[in-house]
């Protein structure tokens, strides 16, 4: 491809076309070939010629289509290019997702290694234009595009979740790519992030490795490792995220720790500064790298926190949590009046999520069966404990059931997409119905 790009006929040839159809119709017509001397090393020229090309590509487009269109053609479609030519750089190959730009890529290089074969033997020539375009919109083409299946909500989003690797972010990564979205899994625990990423690819279809970056299949999903209470770590994070697929449209982040105090109930000064640290410094610097990115691209974003419904009920054995998940609270709100009207930011409040969650270990749910004199045996599974404590925990709310990850990964699924694009700097309960949390 570099080859082609930096070659003295790569312009000429990419501005012929393709010669077959198969090609054309990911392709389209033609590609843009940015007009840019790479040796300037100047990206804002070169962004600058981006912009220029795409303007004079729509024109030409349009061009194309009104010369060539007959009585009984359909609507122009998108002028957009599919495939984007840089020399030195390489080709861009867009799609609505991971494998669809793929596949164009793909088409495009076939109809390189054609155009290199016929310029070897004599000369490349092209599909004419009138024989193309009665291709492209052929009766029978817009009839198989009409019976394609509408777009999903989320098709064409980018989601980064962060603590995908068990319990809510597990739930919200697999909620979200249900619904079209390609998915950064992120987690401390790389395995565990691999792990959820691949369960997706196995459901929704292989990936292709990502150069440069250790990302060795690079699908709907892409695992990675992350410590959120490092800046650098999050900057590399959403640097692979984006190298893999271009952008980043959401964050959630539903990293978090809890600490309990010792048995006089008292918790060390550096585990309270670890508490805050991953459940309010920690969310903090994911939303401010986040934003640097969302101000660069230009486009809308969405952050959502996880909080707590102890963020507002004040209890005995959780000071540091408690008090780190009031502090989330405020941090959604402070968020959403800085980083608006270019990103929402909202919350999802739990109740206690005790299924899946790592923050449960067997201990801590042994712990709070004795605590409640909840009657268990060391011979039942983790899961089994666990199933205790969360109808115990059910119990306490008005709709008497227990608060499952699904739960707060529906929350967050309305929160990410359109159907809430009005509400920004709220933290919505997912609690079963606390009274004491009730908004006061």
């Amino acid at each position: 491809m570099l080859g082609f790009v930096n070659s003295h006929d790569g312009p000429r040839l990419a501005e012929l076309g393709t010669s077959c159809p198969d090609h054309f119709l990911r392709t389209k017509i033609k590609p843009l070939f940015v007009d840019w001397d790479p040796s300037s090393r100047d990206v804002e020229t070169l962004k600058s010629s981006i912009t220029d090309g795409l303007v004079q590509y729509r024109k030409d487009y349009e061009a194309y289509y009104e010369k060539c269109k007959r009585p009984d053609s359909p609507a122009m479609r998108d002028p957009n290019p599919t495939v984007v030519l840089i020399p030195e750089l390489g080709m861009i190959a867009w799609g609505k997702n991971k494998s669809e730009s793929r596949v164009t890529a793909e088409f495009y290089n076939c109809a390189i290694e054609v155009m290199r074969g016929a310029e070897a033997i004599d000369q490349y020539e092209a599909m004419g234009q009138q024989e193309a375009f009665d291709i492209e919109y052929w009766p029978l083409e817009e009839a198989k595009l009409r019976r394609m299946p509408p777009e999903k909500e989320l098709d064409r989003q980018i989601i980064v979740v962060i603590g995908a690797g068990a319990g809510i972010g597990k739930a919200t990564a697999h909620r979200l790519v249900k619904e079209g979205a390609h998915i950064g899994c992120v987690d401390l625990d790389e395995a565990a992030a691999k792990e959820t990423a691949q369960e997706i690819i196995d459901k929704y279809g292989p990936g292709i490795g990502v150069a440069g970056t250790g990302i060795s299949n690079c699908g709907p999903s892409i695992g990675l490792v992350c410590d959120i209470t490092n800046r650098e770590s999050v900057a590399r994070m959403f640097d692979n995220v984006m190298l893999a697929y271009g952008g980043i449209d959401s964050i959630v982040i539903t990293a978090g720790i809890f600490v309990p105090p010792d048995k006089t109930g008292h918790i060390e000064d550096s585990l309270w500064a670890r508490t805050f640290g991953i459940n309010v410094t920690g969310a903090y610097i994911v939303a401010d790298e986040a934003y640097k990115i969302f101000q660069r691209q230009g486009l809308r974003g969405n952050i959502v926190l996880t909080t707590s419904a102890n963020a507002v009920v004040a209890k005995k054995g959780s000071l540091a949590y408690d008090t780190s998940k009031a502090a989330a609270n405020h941090l959604a709100r402070e968020l959403a009046v800085e980083m608006a009207p270019l990103v929402r930011v909202n919350a999802v409040a739990p109740a206690t999520v005790v299924k899946g969650s790592t923050m449960f270990p067997r201990d801590r749910v042994i712990a709070s069966l004795t605590k409640y004199d909840i009657a268990f045996s060391e011979e039942e599974s983790t899961d089994e404990l666990r199933e205790k404590l969360a109808a115990f925990y059910a119990k306490r709310s008005l709709t008497q059931t227990p608060i499952e990850p699904e739960d707060q990964a529906e929350a967050i699924f309305l929160l990410v997409s359109s159907r809430l694009s009005k509400t920004t700097g709220h933290v919505i309960p997912v609690d079963g119905g606390l009274q004491d949390g009730f908004l006061r």
